[in-house]
Protein backbone atom coordinates (compact mmCIF):
# COMPACT_ATOMS: atom_id res chain seq x y z
CA UNK A 1 0.00 0.00 0.00
CA UNK A 2 1.37 3.39 -1.04
CA UNK A 3 1.43 5.66 1.99
CA UNK A 4 3.38 8.53 0.44
CA UNK A 5 4.93 9.46 -2.89
CA UNK A 6 5.98 12.46 -4.97
CA UNK A 7 3.27 13.22 -7.55
CA UNK A 8 4.16 13.99 -11.13
CA UNK A 9 2.49 16.89 -12.96
CA UNK A 10 -0.33 15.88 -15.27
CA UNK A 11 1.21 17.91 -18.05
CA UNK A 12 4.54 19.57 -18.74
CA UNK A 13 2.96 22.47 -20.63
CA UNK A 14 0.92 25.38 -19.33
CA UNK A 15 -0.85 27.61 -21.84
CA UNK A 16 -0.88 31.35 -21.29
CA UNK A 17 -3.49 32.10 -23.93
CA UNK A 18 -1.97 30.98 -27.23
CA UNK A 19 1.55 30.89 -25.73
CA UNK A 20 2.74 27.50 -24.39
CA UNK A 21 4.93 27.60 -21.28
CA UNK A 22 6.92 24.38 -21.08
CA UNK A 23 8.19 23.34 -17.67
CA UNK A 24 11.39 21.81 -19.07
CA UNK A 25 12.42 24.98 -20.90
CA UNK A 26 11.38 27.13 -17.93
CA UNK A 27 13.71 25.21 -15.59
CA UNK A 28 16.61 25.53 -18.05
CA UNK A 29 16.09 29.29 -18.37
CA UNK A 30 15.95 29.81 -14.61
CA UNK A 31 19.10 27.71 -14.20
CA UNK A 32 20.99 29.81 -16.77
CA UNK A 33 19.88 33.02 -15.05
CA UNK A 34 21.07 31.79 -11.63
CA UNK A 35 24.43 30.65 -13.03
CA UNK A 36 25.09 34.00 -14.74
CA UNK A 37 23.86 36.06 -11.76
CA UNK A 38 25.98 34.24 -9.19
CA UNK A 39 28.93 33.92 -11.55
CA UNK A 40 28.86 37.70 -12.01
CA UNK A 41 29.05 38.24 -8.24
CA UNK A 42 32.05 35.91 -7.98
CA UNK A 43 33.73 37.53 -10.99
CA UNK A 44 33.44 41.01 -9.46
CA UNK A 45 34.85 39.66 -6.18
CA UNK A 46 37.84 38.33 -8.14
CA UNK A 47 38.49 41.79 -9.60
CA UNK A 48 36.58 41.62 -12.87
CA UNK A 49 34.01 43.96 -14.40
CA UNK A 50 30.28 43.61 -13.88
CA UNK A 51 28.57 42.20 -16.95
CA UNK A 52 31.58 40.31 -18.31
CA UNK A 53 30.17 36.92 -17.27
CA UNK A 54 26.91 37.65 -19.09
CA UNK A 55 28.76 38.82 -22.21
CA UNK A 56 30.68 35.56 -22.41
CA UNK A 57 27.57 33.53 -21.55
CA UNK A 58 26.02 34.88 -24.76
CA UNK A 59 28.56 32.66 -26.52
CA UNK A 60 28.64 29.76 -24.08
CA UNK A 61 24.89 29.12 -23.65
CA UNK A 62 23.94 28.61 -27.31
CA UNK A 63 26.99 26.40 -27.87
CA UNK A 64 26.10 24.45 -24.73
CA UNK A 65 22.50 23.86 -25.82
CA UNK A 66 23.62 22.62 -29.23
CA UNK A 67 26.30 20.41 -27.67
CA UNK A 68 23.91 18.95 -25.13
CA UNK A 69 21.35 18.12 -27.78
CA UNK A 70 23.95 16.61 -30.12
CA UNK A 71 25.27 14.33 -27.39
CA UNK A 72 21.76 13.14 -26.56
CA UNK A 73 20.79 12.51 -30.18
CA UNK A 74 24.04 10.72 -31.01
CA UNK A 75 24.03 8.46 -27.95
CA UNK A 76 20.28 7.75 -28.24
CA UNK A 77 20.01 7.77 -32.02
CA UNK A 78 17.52 4.86 -31.98
CA UNK A 79 14.90 7.22 -30.54
CA UNK A 80 14.98 9.34 -33.69
CA UNK A 81 16.41 7.36 -36.60
CA UNK A 82 15.17 3.79 -36.15
CA UNK A 83 12.21 2.34 -38.02
CA UNK A 84 8.92 4.00 -37.16
CA UNK A 85 10.55 7.07 -35.59
CA UNK A 86 10.39 10.60 -36.99
CA UNK A 87 13.84 12.16 -37.30
CA UNK A 88 12.28 15.63 -37.02
CA UNK A 89 11.80 14.92 -33.30
CA UNK A 90 15.56 15.28 -32.90
CA UNK A 91 15.05 19.05 -33.08
CA UNK A 92 12.29 19.17 -30.46
CA UNK A 93 14.52 20.16 -27.59
CA UNK A 94 11.55 21.25 -25.47
CA UNK A 95 10.50 17.61 -25.12
CA UNK A 96 13.65 16.88 -23.12
CA UNK A 97 17.00 15.40 -23.98
CA UNK A 98 20.14 17.38 -23.14
CA UNK A 99 23.38 15.55 -22.41
CA UNK A 100 25.42 17.40 -19.81
CA UNK A 101 28.66 16.05 -21.26
CA UNK A 102 28.03 17.60 -24.66
CA UNK A 103 26.69 20.79 -23.08
CA UNK A 104 29.85 21.34 -21.03
CA UNK A 105 32.21 20.37 -23.87
CA UNK A 106 30.71 22.55 -26.59
CA UNK A 107 29.75 25.26 -24.09
CA UNK A 108 33.44 25.50 -23.19
CA UNK A 109 34.22 26.15 -26.86
CA UNK A 110 31.73 29.02 -26.92
CA UNK A 111 33.14 30.38 -23.66
CA UNK A 112 36.67 30.18 -25.10
CA UNK A 113 35.58 32.28 -28.07
CA UNK A 114 33.97 34.86 -25.79
CA UNK A 115 36.98 34.99 -23.46
CA UNK A 116 39.39 35.32 -26.35
CA UNK A 117 37.44 38.28 -27.72
CA UNK A 118 37.63 40.00 -24.31
CA UNK A 119 41.25 39.06 -23.56
CA UNK A 120 40.23 37.06 -20.48
CA UNK A 121 41.73 33.71 -19.32
CA UNK A 122 39.11 30.98 -19.75
CA UNK A 123 40.14 29.07 -16.55
CA UNK A 124 39.50 32.12 -14.36
CA UNK A 125 36.06 32.67 -15.93
CA UNK A 126 35.22 28.99 -15.50
CA UNK A 127 36.23 29.13 -11.82
CA UNK A 128 33.89 32.05 -11.23
CA UNK A 129 31.02 30.20 -12.91
CA UNK A 130 31.61 26.76 -11.36
CA UNK A 131 29.26 26.80 -8.32
CA UNK A 132 26.61 28.63 -10.33
CA UNK A 133 26.71 25.84 -12.91
CA UNK A 134 26.07 23.27 -10.18
CA UNK A 135 23.10 25.30 -8.93
CA UNK A 136 21.83 25.64 -12.51
CA UNK A 137 21.90 21.85 -12.90
CA UNK A 138 20.05 21.45 -9.61
CA UNK A 139 17.27 23.65 -11.01
CA UNK A 140 17.36 22.23 -14.53
CA UNK A 141 16.82 18.64 -13.32
CA UNK A 142 13.30 19.59 -12.29
CA UNK A 143 12.54 19.83 -15.98
CA UNK A 144 12.73 16.01 -16.04
CA UNK A 145 10.03 15.97 -13.35
CA UNK A 146 7.72 17.99 -15.60
CA UNK A 147 8.35 15.55 -18.46
CA UNK A 148 8.12 12.40 -16.29
CA UNK A 149 11.45 11.08 -17.55
CA UNK A 150 14.81 9.78 -16.31
CA UNK A 151 13.47 8.06 -13.21
CA UNK A 152 15.02 5.06 -11.44
CA UNK A 153 14.03 1.56 -10.49
CA UNK A 154 10.59 0.73 -9.04
CA UNK A 155 10.38 1.35 -5.30
CA UNK A 156 7.89 1.89 -2.49
CA UNK A 157 9.95 4.30 -0.36
CA UNK A 158 7.99 7.30 0.98
CA UNK A 159 9.76 9.65 -1.42
CA UNK A 160 9.04 7.51 -4.49
CA UNK A 161 8.06 9.29 -7.70
CA UNK A 162 4.64 8.39 -9.09
CA UNK A 163 4.71 8.02 -12.88
CA UNK A 164 1.53 7.93 -14.94
CA UNK A 165 0.90 5.76 -17.97
CA UNK A 166 2.28 7.22 -21.19
CA UNK A 167 4.46 6.63 -24.26
CA UNK A 168 7.49 4.48 -23.37
CA UNK A 169 6.60 4.40 -19.66
CA UNK A 170 4.59 2.19 -17.30
CA UNK A 171 2.57 3.61 -14.43
CA UNK A 172 4.04 3.02 -10.99
CA UNK A 173 6.32 4.45 -8.30
CA UNK A 174 10.03 4.78 -9.01
CA UNK A 175 13.19 6.23 -7.50
CA UNK A 176 13.19 10.01 -8.20
CA UNK A 177 16.66 10.15 -9.73
CA UNK A 178 15.97 13.70 -10.90
CA UNK A 179 15.61 14.69 -7.22
CA UNK A 180 18.74 12.77 -6.20
CA UNK A 181 20.79 14.56 -8.85
CA UNK A 182 19.25 17.94 -8.00
CA UNK A 183 20.21 17.58 -4.34
CA UNK A 184 23.67 16.27 -5.26
CA UNK A 185 24.32 19.29 -7.51
CA UNK A 186 23.13 21.62 -4.77
CA UNK A 187 25.61 20.07 -2.34
CA UNK A 188 28.36 20.20 -4.98
CA UNK A 189 27.81 23.94 -5.42
CA UNK A 190 28.23 24.62 -1.70
CA UNK A 191 31.28 22.35 -1.59
CA UNK A 192 32.94 24.37 -4.36
CA UNK A 193 32.20 27.63 -2.56
CA UNK A 194 33.74 26.31 0.67
CA UNK A 195 36.80 24.81 -1.06
CA UNK A 196 37.39 27.97 -3.06
CA UNK A 197 37.38 30.10 0.10
CA UNK A 198 39.49 27.62 2.04
CA UNK A 199 42.16 26.82 -0.57
CA UNK A 200 41.95 29.84 -2.92
CA UNK A 201 41.41 27.70 -6.01
CA UNK A 202 42.61 29.20 -9.27
CA UNK A 203 43.62 28.43 -12.84
CA UNK A 204 40.52 26.31 -13.48
CA UNK A 205 40.71 24.13 -10.37
CA UNK A 206 37.33 25.24 -8.99
CA UNK A 207 35.73 24.24 -12.29
CA UNK A 208 37.60 20.93 -12.27
CA UNK A 209 36.31 20.29 -8.74
CA UNK A 210 32.78 20.89 -10.00
CA UNK A 211 33.31 18.39 -12.82
CA UNK A 212 34.83 15.74 -10.53
CA UNK A 213 32.14 16.12 -7.87
CA UNK A 214 29.34 15.94 -10.40
CA UNK A 215 30.82 12.82 -11.98
CA UNK A 216 30.84 10.99 -8.64
CA UNK A 217 27.16 11.69 -8.12
CA UNK A 218 26.22 11.01 -11.72
CA UNK A 219 27.90 7.58 -11.60
CA UNK A 220 25.72 6.12 -8.84
CA UNK A 221 22.58 7.97 -9.95
CA UNK A 222 23.01 6.79 -13.53
CA UNK A 223 23.34 3.22 -12.28
CA UNK A 224 19.83 3.47 -10.78
CA UNK A 225 18.09 4.62 -13.95
CA UNK A 226 15.93 2.26 -16.01
CA UNK A 227 15.39 4.26 -19.19
CA UNK A 228 16.77 2.83 -22.41
CA UNK A 229 20.53 3.32 -22.86
CA UNK A 230 23.55 1.73 -24.49
CA UNK A 231 25.61 -0.61 -22.28
CA UNK A 232 29.31 -1.46 -22.39
CA UNK A 233 30.51 -4.41 -20.27
CA UNK A 234 27.34 -4.24 -18.20
CA UNK A 235 27.52 -0.50 -17.45
CA UNK A 236 25.54 2.28 -19.04
CA UNK A 237 27.44 4.50 -21.46
CA UNK A 238 27.07 7.53 -19.20
CA UNK A 239 28.66 5.58 -16.34
CA UNK A 240 31.77 5.06 -18.43
CA UNK A 241 31.72 8.71 -19.45
CA UNK A 242 31.39 9.85 -15.83
CA UNK A 243 34.28 7.64 -14.74
CA UNK A 244 36.58 8.83 -17.52
CA UNK A 245 35.78 12.52 -17.06
CA UNK A 246 36.27 12.16 -13.29
CA UNK A 247 39.81 10.85 -13.79
CA UNK A 248 40.62 13.68 -16.19
CA UNK A 249 39.30 16.29 -13.75
CA UNK A 250 41.29 14.90 -10.82
CA UNK A 251 44.44 14.69 -12.96
CA UNK A 252 43.97 18.33 -13.98
CA UNK A 253 43.66 19.43 -10.34
CA UNK A 254 46.86 17.59 -9.34
CA UNK A 255 48.96 18.71 -12.32
CA UNK A 256 47.66 22.28 -12.28
CA UNK A 257 48.42 22.64 -8.57
CA UNK A 258 52.05 21.68 -9.17
CA UNK A 259 52.57 23.74 -12.33
CA UNK A 260 50.54 26.84 -11.43
CA UNK A 261 49.97 27.11 -7.68
CA UNK A 262 47.92 29.88 -6.18
CA UNK A 263 45.30 32.01 -7.86
CA UNK A 264 45.36 34.57 -10.66
CA UNK A 265 46.01 38.09 -9.37
CA UNK A 266 44.44 39.76 -12.43
CA UNK A 267 41.46 38.11 -14.12
CA UNK A 268 40.40 40.96 -16.39
CA UNK A 269 43.05 43.39 -17.67
CA UNK A 270 42.09 47.03 -17.14
CA UNK A 271 39.34 46.33 -14.61
CA UNK A 272 41.48 47.69 -11.76
CA UNK A 273 41.83 51.03 -13.53
CA UNK A 274 38.07 51.51 -13.34
CA UNK A 275 38.24 51.53 -9.55
CA UNK A 276 40.90 54.26 -9.20
CA UNK A 277 39.63 57.41 -7.39
CA UNK A 278 40.08 59.92 -10.21
CA UNK A 279 38.62 62.84 -8.26
CA UNK A 280 41.12 62.32 -5.45
CA UNK A 281 44.04 62.38 -7.88
CA UNK A 282 42.82 65.65 -9.35
CA UNK A 283 42.52 67.27 -5.94
CA UNK A 284 46.02 66.18 -5.09
CA UNK A 285 47.33 67.67 -8.33
CA UNK A 286 45.54 70.95 -7.67
CA UNK A 287 46.87 71.16 -4.13
CA UNK A 288 50.37 70.47 -5.35
CA UNK A 289 50.07 73.15 -8.04
CA UNK A 290 48.72 75.69 -5.60
CA UNK A 291 51.22 75.03 -2.83
CA UNK A 292 54.15 76.98 -4.39
CA UNK A 293 51.93 80.02 -4.96
CA UNK A 294 50.72 79.91 -1.41
CA UNK A 295 54.30 79.62 -0.19
CA UNK A 296 55.41 82.59 -2.28
CA UNK A 297 52.46 84.71 -1.20
CA UNK A 298 53.12 83.79 2.38
CA UNK A 299 56.76 84.77 2.02
CA UNK A 300 55.82 88.04 0.34
CA UNK A 301 53.28 88.89 3.00
CA UNK A 302 55.53 88.03 5.90
CA UNK A 303 58.72 89.54 4.47
CA UNK A 304 57.96 93.30 4.90
CA UNK A 305 56.28 92.72 8.20
CA UNK A 306 59.47 91.27 9.63
CA UNK A 307 61.55 94.42 9.02
CA UNK A 308 59.76 96.73 11.50
CA UNK A 309 59.82 93.92 13.96
CA UNK A 310 63.61 93.73 13.61
CA UNK A 311 64.00 97.49 14.01
CA UNK A 312 61.83 97.58 17.07
CA UNK A 313 63.82 94.77 18.56
CA UNK A 314 67.09 96.53 17.84
CA UNK A 315 65.87 99.79 19.32
CA UNK A 316 64.64 98.04 22.36
CA UNK A 317 68.06 96.55 22.92
CA UNK A 318 69.94 99.89 22.76
CA UNK A 319 70.84 101.40 26.24
CA UNK A 320 69.21 104.71 27.04
CA UNK A 321 71.63 107.69 27.59
CA UNK A 322 72.28 108.67 31.18
CA UNK A 323 70.82 111.94 32.35
CA UNK A 324 73.16 114.49 33.94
Amino acid sequence: MELAFIPSPSTGVLHLGPIPLRGYAFCIIIGVFVAVWYGNKRWIARGGRSGTVADIAVWAVPFGLVGGRLYHVITDYQLYFSDGEDWVNAFKIWEGGLGIWGAVALGAVGAWIGCRRRGIPLPAWADALAPGLAFAQAIGRWGNWFNQELYGRPTDVPWALKISEGPNRIAGTYHPTFLYESLWCLGAGFLIIWADRRFKLGHGRAFALYVATYCVGRFWIEYMRVDEAHHILGLRLNDWTAGGVFLLAVAYIVISTKLRPGREEIVEPGAQDDDEPVSLDKSEDVSQDESPDKGESAAESTGPADEPRAESTASASRPEPKKA
